[in-house]
């Protein structure tokens, strides 16, 4: 189990930086759906590390990360006037 657990810590782990590289570079910006589906899913699978590993201070950064991710995806910005 625990091989597992670090296979899907780095999968996360990979999903929120190449993330975070692209919109850094200007590849991605952060309303695009690529960006907040790869914030998602990295911290979701973080999130679950986490949990499994009991490491509370890991769950909430990434968890609310997830959550707020998630906020976005369903309610997107509107465009100011």
């Amino acid at each position: 189990m625990n091989n597992v657990m670090q296979a899907l810590s780095l999968l996360g782990a990979v999903l929120c930086l190449v993330a975070f590289v692209l919109l850094q570079r200007g590849r991605w910006r952060s309303d695009m759906p690529a960006y907040l589906w790869a914030n998602l899913l990295g911290s979701t699978l973080l999130t679950i590390v986490g949990t499994w590993d009991r490491r509370a201070g890991f769950v909430l950064l990434e968890g609310v990360w997830a959550l707020v991710s998630l906020w976005s995806i369903i309610r997107p910005r509107r465009a100011l006037p």
